[in-house]
């Protein structure tokens, strides 16, 4: 007996077929963020068949992920969401790369964080990085689709480079901190995020296959079902996608600190190369605090924060938003 074709039900759609399969499989996808939008988006260009998915992301699973982060289980809790992700998409699917990566995504990672990448799934939950990915994707000539979800309704912009209005076209600059809604303040609706998710790999695979519409943003809420195509112009004087200054990718910093989406939470990365022996600062920090593993991370509590340390050197401090208290905790008890 022939073994199944696993992708027989989407070859025998007219608007893929045999070749568009097989540009599927020629494709690398980088998933950025794997939290509501990520993690579904992951989960189905996988089992779509994506030959190289590349996932990223810089934080831990929460229990709280759980309500509609698809890809993890309550075992999973307090590991890099990357590594939880990529084990079990491997699961699904054992014959794509799933390349796992627990970094930030900054200006000092980001090029090889795309390095070789055809398309980027945005799945990142602040402006910051989204514009950072904005400038990078336009330098670089990488398409990306940006997305965004909240309460009942979300948002999908696809950016191709020389084509259409870029993401700064409609966020001309970076809002202030905490003017926006999160997902901690105005909540989520799982089918919200998951349905956004779905129209964004949607148009990421048009796009790989060469039959991306013209670029709009597209608006859906999932409770009352209703759904817009907004024209969407390029702005004449955008700094981006007109005049070519890309001042993202100009910020230099020693280290480089970022809050986490409505959390009293910080992420630091500080300038450094290679990897920390995890194992012997968990041994070094047993007399000053709680110290527990949790997949490749170290867990410590202390000082009413906890600070998960990755093994390139990154951590999160959860329990302040305060960065300067947050880098001298680090130098604290990890050190420079």
């Amino acid at each position: 007996m022939a073994p199944a074709d696993r992708y027989h039900r989407q070859r025998i759609v007219p608007e893929l077929g045999e070749s568009g399969q097989r540009t599927v499989a020629a494709s690398r996808v980088l998933v950025l963020g794997l939290g509501a939008l990520g993690s579904v988006a992951a989960d189905l260009l996988a089992r779509a068949g994506i030959g190289h998915l590349r996932l990223v992301d810089r934080d831990v699973v929460e229990l709280t992920n759980l309500q509609r982060q698809t890809l993890y289980a309550e075992a999973d809790v307090d590991q890099p969401k990357a590594d939880a992700a990529a084990r079990r998409l491997a699961a699904v699917n054992s014959s794509i790369r799933v390349e796992a990566i627990a970094k930030d995504f900054n200006v000092r990672t980001h090029a090889d964080l795309l390095d070789g990448i055809d398309l980027v799934i945005d799945g990142t939950d602040n402006m910051e990085a989204r514009l950072l990915l904005n400038d990078a994707g336009l330098k670089l000539g990488i398409p990306w689709i940006y997305a965004g979800a909240i309460a009942t309704n979300g948002m999908v912009l696809p950016v191709v480079p020389d084509r259409g209005p870029c993401f700064r076209c409609m966020v001309p600059n970076a809002p202030p901190p905490g003017s926006l809604p999160t997902c901690d303040t105005a909540g989520i609706l799982n089918t919200a995020s998951t349905a956004i998710a779905s129209l964004q790999v949607t148009l990421g695979l048009r796009q790989l296959l060469g039959s991306a519409p013209p670029p709009k943003l597209y608006v859906f809420d999932a409770w009352t079902m209703d759904f817009q195509k907004l024209e969407l112009k390029r702005r004449k004087d955008c700094k981006a996608c007109v005049r070519h200054d890309y001042e993202f990718l100009a910020a230099t910093s020693r280290e480089i600190v970022a809050s986490l989406c409505g959390r009293d939470t910080l992420s630091l990365d500080p300038l450094h190369t290679g990897t920390v022996d995890v194992a012997a600062i968990g041994e070094r920090l047993m007399k000053l605090g709680t110290v527990r593993r949790a997949g490749s991370v170290l867990v410590f509590e202390t000082e009413g924060v906890a600070l998960t340390l990755f093994p390139d050197g990154r951590a999160l401090i959860r329990g302040t938003d305060d960065p300067d208290r947050a880098k001298a905790l680090y130098a604290k008890y990890v050190g420079r």
